[in-house]
């Protein structure tokens, strides 16, 4: 059974940080583009980054560029997400998202809560 397990969603201040994480199992980790989408109350989700599956190439959604980075261990099946310079603008329920690129399956967790408030 294939699952992605988002962790270290919580509460910051503006202008803190903080790294959520997503385990996946089930899969051939190293075989999937890997991805974080995010969803606020009442927008629609959004991409906000992603990384190949060698973790050789990564990319950004303008809104977070240069203060996100998003990383992978594959010897760990597991992709982060290092936010920085945090803004009320990123409270999101953020997901974990994989896509495997022979065949395009995907697959989703089920999101971890970020909420950005002074």
């Amino acid at each position: 059974q294939v699952q992605l397990v988002e962790s270290g969603g919580g509460l910051v201040q503006p202008g803190g940080s903080l790294r959520v994480s997503c385990g996946a199992s089930g899969l051939f980790f190293s075989s999937y583009v890997m991805k974080w989408y995010r969803q606020a109350p009442g927008k629609e989700r959004e991409l906000v980054a992603s990384i190949t599956s060698d973790g050789g190439r990564t990319n950004y959604a303008d809104s977070v560029k240069g203060r996100f980075t998003i990383s992978r261990d594959n010897t760990k099946n597991t992709v982060y997400l290092q936010m920085n310079s945090l803004k009320f603008e990123d409270t999101a329920v953020y997901y974990c998202n994989a896509v495997r690129g022979l065949n395009g399956v995907t697959y989703w967790g089920k999101g971890t809560l970020v909420t950005v408030s002074s």
